[in-house]
């Protein structure tokens, strides 16, 4: 493997482990978090699932993290064999999985973060009311998992740009055959 290829994959397989990683957390994190609140004699409780947008951003945190680890384990494995990406094939597949990752990462957060504004500022024209107000630990540990769902976000964008270098280098002008397949 030549130098720029070892450490191209090197940055990937990190990136990849971060993604896993902070995903995971993400998913625990917004996933296990409730709080009681009595109100009036009346127990509301809050979860995730109260808030459509955080379980939008559960599940794709859930399926970029699944994601990450197969192709993780791919990267490890060609890193092992000390082989190089030289299908065009299998190059437009990682791209194209890499792309509607991160796209669907960052629809998640985007998502995500309009809801938490909602919930910590309110919306005083349709009289929505500051929910972080009354269940602050619950706004706190989610803010926590947003924060961590936006760093898998960002670097699955970075990733979608590395897969599109691996991608495009492979038509490059010193290549004899610009084919497709």
């Amino acid at each position: 493997m030549r130098s720029l290829d070892m450490r191209i994959r090197i940055i990937e397989l990190v990136l990849r482990c971060v993604i896993l990683g902070l995903g995971v957390l993400a998913v625990v994190l917004i996933g296990t978090d409730t709080q009681v609140k009595e109100i009036f004699s009346f127990q509301k409780k809050a979860k995730f699932t109260d808030m459509k947008a955080l379980v939008f951003l559960v599940i794709a945190n859930g399926l970029v993290a699944c994601y990450s680890l197969i192709q993780g384990l791919c990267c490890v494995v060609s890193m092992v064999r000390g082989s190089v990406l030289f299908s065009k094939t299998l190059a437009w597949a990682i791209f194209s999985g890499d792309q509607a990752m991160a796209y669907i990462t960052v629809a998640a957060i985007a998502a995500a973060g309009q809801s938490a504004v909602i919930a910590k500022m309110g919306q005083p024209e349709v009289q929505w009311m500051k929910i972080c107000d009354m269940y602050g630990k619950f706004c706190n540990q989610v803010g926590e998992g947003v924060v961590c769902a936006f760093v898998v976000s960002l670097s699955m964008m970075i990733l979608s740009c590395i897969s599109a270098f691996s991608l495009f280098r492979l038509y490059g002008a010193n290549k004899k055959n610009s084919t497709f397949l």
